[in-house]
């Protein structure tokens, strides 16, 4: 059967002074109709620079070096940008990882979608309309009329990333692209996601480019496997052949870092709880501007937990069920408007501004993104004193702490020096860990500290957490929508939905017997879930 698209030999150069001379280096690679491949690697592999080579939109500086890269007859490598512009979407469309960023905020997600009508057919406006809300249907878009005059802030994200596949699939491509279109989204909608690419590709006969770096997507829906490291394909083969039998070293170290959906032995933690939340309530109040009805989201209903004292408590959800907003409300970064909040004898609920700066150092936060907490204008070691000099410790003291954190969270000391846009995104979170521990905090807050991380870095950083939390006593509350990685770290957990704690308890038993029906459908939902004690995969 031959191959719709074909990458023969492609080679693509770095700009002068990057890390490595190449970003793919002598890539073969043949994607068949009706088939998903699935690209995985870390970040800096290359799956994502093989998309931007594919349809031709490589960064400044970038340029493809040798190779060819046929579909339909043609070379792409050597093609007109007029040529281009007349496949893009109509022979090989993308779909890319963040809907927020890719869509216009501007424009109705219906006029963005049509587009692509408007561009490439002679069709009329209202043929236009029907068509869009066809493909907002054919994508299971709830209430697709009402869906068409929406803009991209008011639909949820996996109602974005639904629009920008029926975008994608407008012009009936026979290449579909799907760069890491599932890493933001919680488990749920992801296999939804996950679930409509596979139907829509058996359906229309699609042939799907599918670049990820989580191995349970791989096993939910590919055909075949390529693995990429450093800019070279270093394994490829059928998915079950590929995580059953994997040859490369490489591909075994991939594998052996994802998190298995067993709890590890529990672990003996203290009976003394350090913070005791109680019924804590937070509400939302919008809109009610120019006569438009004023909507009330009870996003944190009457939520009461206990953090045993160096223990690590889970609290997972999808997307909206509250768990990041509790988290906030525990920070005091929003103010309950119900409840207490006790770490010791402090009720930080009802703390004034000037108690709480004071208090503050008692618990600390890890975001979720650790560029955009950390601010790139100064350097890493300042965003890690600075805390400490906030509260009065001298700024040589202050930055010779800070070198000691370096090292205690795997970081070169040496490191002080350099700005946050110079490391990696697992070192990014490492400095992130070590300005929290700067003011030796008793409560450590994680929110998704992991979640935009490759497999392998995530396993470092969920391991680092739990050494400090041996080390140093530390308590933990973990905010995550990742099941994997809960069942790896925490101690206890709790499952939040529509703002309520549904189900609550140690980890092994909430996991292995869950009696909730929304915990099981969580669980049923993981991507590649394992078939049988350890790390295999059950493939599609």
């Amino acid at each position: 059967m031959s191959a719709v698209l074909s990458l023969q030999g492609l080679t693509v150069a770095l700009p002068r002074g990057a890390d490595r001379p190449h970003a793919l280096r002598e890539v073969d690679l043949e994607l068949h109709a009706g088939e998903i491949l699935c690209v995985v690697g870390e970040s800096g592999s290359g799956k994502s620079m093989t998309a931007g080579a594919i349809m031709r939109l490589l960064p400044p500086g970038v340029a493809i070096e040798a190779g060819r890269i046929l579909f339909d007859g043609r070379d792409l490598a050597s093609a007109s940008e007029a040529e281009m512009r007349a496949i893009r979407g109509a022979g090989i469309a993308m779909v890319f990882q963040e809907p927020m960023t890719a869509l216009n905020p501007l424009r109705p997600i219906g006029d963005q979608i049509g587009e692509m009508f408007r561009i490439h057919t002679q069709l009329s406006k209202a043929a236009i309309e029907a068509k869009v809300l066809e493909l907002l249907e054919e994508v299971r878009i709830p209430d697709p009329r009402q869906a068409l005059r929406a803009y991209p802030h008011e639909l949820s994200g996996g109602q974005r990333q639904r629009a920008m596949i029926a975008m994608a699939l407008a012009l009936k491509p026979r290449v579909l692209i799907c760069d890491e279109p599932t890493t933001a989204l919680d488990v749920t909608t992801q296999a939804q996601i996950l679930s409509l690419i596979r139907d829509l590709q058996q359906r229309l006969g699609t042939a799907v480019l599918f670049i990820t770096h989580d191995f349970g997507v791989v096993a939910e829906i590919a055909d075949r496997v390529a693995v990429m490291q450093h800019g070279l394909v270093v394994e490829q083969g059928a998915a079950r052949d590929v995580l059953e039998r994997p040859r490369h070293d490489y591909t075994k170290a991939l594998i052996a870092a994802v998190p298995p959906l067993t709890a590890p032995p529990a672990r003996a933690i203290a009976e003394e709880a350090i913070l005791r939340i109680e019924h804590v309530s937070k509400t939302y109040r919008s809109g009610g501007f120019l006569g438009r009805k004023r909507r009330v989201t009870r996003a944190v209903r009457d939520v009461s937990l206990l953090l045993p004292k160096g223990g690590t408590l889970g609290i997972v959800g999808e997307s909206g069920s509250g768990k990041s907003t509790l988290a906030r409300c525990i920070m005091r970064l929003v103010k309950p408007e119900a409840g207490a909040i006790r770490l010791g004898n402090t009720d930080f609920a009802t703390l004034s501004k000037s108690e709480l700066r004071a208090s503050a150092k008692r618990m600390q936060m890890v975001f979720q993104d650790p560029y955009g907490s950390l601010n790139p204008r100064r350097r890493a070691g300042e965003l890690v004193a600075q805390g400490p000099m906030i509260h009065g410790m001298p700024r040589e003291q202050a930055m010779a702490r800070a070198r000691e954190l370096f090292a205690l969270v795997g970081l070169d000391p040496a490191g002080v020096e350099r700005y946050p846009h110079e490391f990696s995104g697992g070192q990014r979170q490492r400095i992130g860990i070590a300005r929290a521990l700067a003011l030796e905090p008793e409560v450590l807050v994680a929110d998704e500290p992991v979640s935009a991380l490759d497999v392998s870095v995530q396993a470092q950083v969920l391991r680092l957490l739990a050494e400090l939390r041996t080390r140093l006593g530390l308590s933990i509350i973990l905010i995550t929508h990742d099941l994997r990685v809960a069942m790896q770290v925490c101690d206890l957990v709790a499952v939040m939905k529509d703002g309520e704690v549904v189900e609550h308890g140690p980890v092994a038993r909430v996991f292995a017997a869950p009696e909730h029906p929304y915990t099981r459908a969580l669980l049923s939902s993981v991507p590649g879930r394992a078939s049988a004690p350890g790390q295999g995969f059950a493939t599609s």
